[in-house]
């Protein structure tokens, strides 16, 4: 008679510690990218509707001119 095991290889933790910190880093990144964005609106709305003008903007167009690389709008 023939026995056939197939033992489940025990997940190592260095992986699982590389998951974890690339993770934590991608967030780190994520806000820092927001937090630039978010300078950016403010800078422009800082900025008089003539000033806007010269630029090609309106004011209610500043956060889709921000944020156009990520929604696409």
């Amino acid at each position: 008679m023939a026995y056939i095991s197939q033992a489940q290889p025990h997940s190592s933790f260095f992986p699982r510690i590389s998951d974890f910190f690339r993770s934590v880093l991608k967030a780190v990144d994520l806000a820092a990218s927001t937090n630039l964005r978010i300078a950016q609106i403010e800078k422009l709305n800082a900025k008089s509707d003539a000033e806007l003008k010269k630029i090609g903007l309106r004011r209610e167009d500043i956060a889709r001119h921000v944020f156009r690389d990520l929604y696409h709008i």
